[in-house]
């Protein structure tokens, strides 16, 4: 008989994660039945979901508020979902306020499905005492990062620290020279969420208007999902800048980061896969004022990115709220490519950091392996 495993992301950097992960676990057993509320990176694998995972990418408080009962909708439809489809494991990855929500209400109901969450909530951060609640519904918790084991330890919750799949070693030889045009490259990450895309995306078009004032020999590549290609580019071409292109394909996007000379990165875990490519970045957010005052009050660490965090000093420049502007990240990247040692020591510090980070094997493998366990108990 089929084991079944239901996928649960709330956004398309859950979606990308987790299809590495499922992608592994089809090596160990192609016999398992799978549905999801997934993108386009589990849709690649066949993986049906069942909505379109853009239903429920809110951000901010405000926006949460503003849509909590089409949250509340869907949560009770995907519950539902998930009870008809009676799953062996809920894989549940990231986006904890939609994924958690679902699969706490889902463990009341059925207690013999087991709960495997991916990329912890940000305790460390945040919300600390969260980690009691969890205790009661999740059966295991998969780490991105060893320093968040303590916190899960100390409620005697299962743990493993699998790492960062975005930080497995790889290489392309995919020729992008259609793309480049013989120019370098500048990487830009909007972000994925239509609100990110819609505040994020005007300001770095300003951005790349004031390079080409003063340079001509860069080409600005924009990184989207497979579900927002169409709206960037039709964006784009509202603009007609002729030096900038819009990539969606994952292999495609690994070999321009790659080539890639410097890149402007929304804040996420994306900065992650820039510094595996050792190259060197600045970050960017922005959100309305009330959102980020809120933060302000809640979070417990003083920088947003996880390399600067993680060092508790800035290593990658934060560009955020009112220094999130076109001059301000035009002076910031003049700089450092007028700077190459700036630069270098930049990625140098990243590159030592990762590897205190890293997994010692593949991470995507590993949790693969703890999916297989769950599956045959």
């Amino acid at each position: 008989m089929k084991k079944k495993i239901f996928i649960l992301t709330g956004e398309a950097s859950g979606d990308k994660l987790a299809s590495t992960v499922i992608s592994k676990l089809n090596q160990y057993n192609d016999r398992i039945d799978y549905l999801s509320v997934g993108g386009s990176n589990l849709s690649r694998l066949g993986i049906k979901s069942i909505f379109d995972l853009k239903e429920i990418t809110y951000i901010g408080f405000t926006s949460v508020i503003l849509n909590i009962f089409k949250i509340k909708k869907k949560i009770d439809l995907t519950v539902n979902e998930i009870l008809k489809f009676d799953p062996d494991i809920i894989f549940s990855v990231d986006s904890p306020d939609f994924t958690l929500r679902v699969s706490e209400k889902v463990k009341k109901l059925k207690s013999h499905i087991k709960i495997i969450h991916y990329v912890a909530p940000q305790v460390w951060i945040w919300r600390e005492n969260r980690v009691k609640k969890f205790k009661k519904f999740v059966d295991h918790f998969l780490l991105l990062f060893d320093f968040e084991k303590k916190f899960f330890d100390k409620e005697n919750i299962k743990n493993t620290f699998v790492g960062h799949p975005l930080l497995e070693k790889y290489d392309s030889k995919i020729d992008i020279s259609n793309i480049s045009k013989g120019k370098k490259i500048i990487s830009l990450f909007p972000g994925s969420r239509f609100s990110e895309l819609k505040t994020l995306f005007p300001i770095l078009i300003d951005f790349v208007k004031l390079m080409n004032k003063k340079f001509n020999e860069y080409t600005f590549v924009f990184h989207s999902t497979d579900e927002n290609k169409d709206l960037i580019q039709k964006m784009l071409n509202d603009f007609h800048l002729e030096n900038t292109e819009v990539v969606f394909d994952k292999d495609i996007k690994s070999a321009i980061l790659l080539n890639s000379i410097f890149a402007v990165a929304k804040s996420g875990t994306v900065s992650l896969e820039i510094c595996n490519a050792k190259v060197p970045s600045i970050i960017i957010y922005k959100i309305n004022f009330i959102n980020f005052m809120i933060m302000k009050f809640l979070v417990k660490v003083n920088f947003a990115n996880i390399i600067n965090i993680i060092n508790n000093k800035e290593i990658i420049p934060e560009l955020l709220q009112s220094e999130c502007n076109p001059q301000e990240i035009f002076k910031s990247v003049k700089y450092f490519l007028e700077n190459p040692n700036f630069a270098k020591k930049q990625v140098d510090e990243c590159s030592r950091t990762l590897e205190q980070i890293r997994s010692k094997t593949s991470s995507s493998d590993e949790a693969a392996k703890i999916l297989v366990k769950y599956l045959i108990t």
